[in-house]
């Protein structure tokens, strides 16, 4: 069974309600009937009833039974603004403000996860990152503890002895462009909650990689690692993590055993932190199209799941994402 089918039978184990602020968009009104039809999620599609009806005739959807709500006739409205000034007046934002702010389908979406009228939030088909982790960050928040919002990208590889059954987590590949020591060690914290929430990897193995593996090299960069180590340790002491350690030293036994004599994670690391966008962005591409590995990308950190699509995603994108995001707010 691959990992994306591990993840939907959880997700159906649980089911959870699921906002997607893009309701009118054709391939997100296809993806909530395919929701509803593979059991993952209760979807929730915000916008005007009649355009989203117009779309799913279109794409020829099937979307009687799926609830859909006009954030600017909401009955909730007036108490989302309300949430939303005390939230936000300290910021200079005014009730006015924070009306206007409601009525569009992306705040609104992010007050329904916010006040528990939704479980978590998939958008990005048509908005961008910023779009949704702006409002995300000011009314959500992040977790107890957690500094940062990352991404991690999951990795399910065909060579079935790397990582744990083929299966590898990268982070952070798509939100931070140049993390410091702390925001790096914060970034390896989450990305092992991802494996063991989100993919049940009962043992995660951090290596925070690096051009050097335990100094080989000296450099600013290399330091920079090292530090990271030391927080995430503090941070997590329980957790398996080690570095700096360069890609080949972390995956391949006989590699680890040599750079990295003694270490726990060496040779058989589950979980990669890069120590940039640049080298996560490049990493993860090259596994997708040269190590022919399947690609799913959540965002981590904040205290309840929202995610993001490319906008260039497919229907079954989607669903797969929807499916990703219900399972993160099982815990």
């Amino acid at each position: 069974m691959s990992m994306i089918e591990k993840i939907k039978n959880k997700a159906r184990a649980n089911v959870k309600t699921i906002v997607l602020p893009e309701g009118d968009e054709p391939r997100t009104v296809k993806a909530a009937e395919d929701i509803v039809k593979e059991g993952l999620a209760t979807p929730i599609l915000l916008g005007n009833p009649e355009k989203i009806a117009e779309v799913a005739k279109k794409q020829g959807a099937d979307i009687s039974g799926i609830k859909i709500i006009d954030p600017a006739a909401s009955e909730k409205a007036a108490e989302y603004t309300k949430v939303l000034f005390e939230l936000r007046k300290a910021k200079g934002v005014a009730e006015e403000d924070a009306k206007k702010l409601v009525a569009d389908p992306m705040y609104y979406g992010i007050m329904m996860v916010k006040c528990g009228d939704a479980d978590g939030l998939v958008s990005g088909a048509v908005h961008t990152t910023g779009d949704m982790l702006r409002p995300a960050l000011q009314i959500i928040k992040t977790k107890p503890g957690m500094k940062v919002v990352s991404s991690s990208f999951l990795m399910d590889c065909p060579n079935k002895s790397l990582g744990e059954d083929g299966l590898l987590v990268y982070a952070d590949c798509v939100v931070m462009p140049c993390p410091t020591a702390e925001e790096l060690a914060h970034i390896a914290v989450s990305a092992a909650e991802t494996a063991r929430v989100l993919c049940g990897v009962q043992e995660p193995r951090v290596a925070l990689l690096s051009f050097s593996t335990k100094g080989s090299a000296k450099h600013e960069l290399v330091t920079k690692v090292q530090e990271a180590v030391k927080i995430a340790h503090e941070l997590a002491p329980d957790l398996l993590l080690d570095g700096e350690m360069q890609f080949d030293a972390a995956l391949v036994p006989e590699i680890g055993a040599s750079k990295a004599p003694g270490s726990k994670v060496a040779g058989r690391a589950n979980v990669l932190v890069f120590p940039d966008l640049q080298a996560g962005n490049i990493g993860y591409k090259i596994t997708q199209r040269i190590g022919g590995a399947e690609c799913f990308a959540v965002l981590q950190g904040l205290a309840k799941p929202c995610n993001d699509l490319s906008r260039g995603c497919s229907v079954e994108d989607i669903v797969n994402t929807v499916a990703m995001t219900a399972v993160q707010a099982t815990c």
